[in-house]
């Protein structure tokens, strides 16, 4: 099984797209997370660093500048999805992955902080 660490930077940006409201709290992730072409469409007009921004977990072992090593993305490119979120702490959870799982926790929590629900 891969094991990840946290990427630091994907936690500024997701915090810095909270702080500039660039989020989506109610969106049905199975049906609106970036597919393949979402992604390639997204790494020719940005760089890799750009793409690494947008996932919490960083692969060990894998070679930066691919796929492989970017993992649990935390929206779609455009704006943090609070259902990615989600979907990060479950899947970091099922597989103890429990610094990924801490690390999503947290942006999830600070996101309901700054958007009660009905706000």
């Amino acid at each position: 099984m891969a094991t990840y660490t946290v990427n630091r930077k994907a936690v500024r940006h997701c915090r810095d797209l909270i702080a500039a409201g660039k989020v989506v709290l109610d969106s049905e992730w199975g049906r609106v997370q970036p597919d393949t072409d979402t992604q390639n469409a997204f790494l020719e007009e940005h760089d890799w660093s750009e793409y690494a921004a947008w996932h919490l977990g960083l692969t060990e072992g894998a070679n930066d500048e691919t796929k492989a090593r970017y993992a649990f993305v935390l929206g779609d490119f455009d704006k943090v999805h609070r259902s990615a979120l989600i979907a990060c702490v479950y899947r970091a959870s099922e597989w103890r992955h429990k610094k990924v799982e801490l690390a999503a926790h947290r942006l999830l929590q600070e996101l309901d902080r700054k958007y009660p629900k009905g706000e």
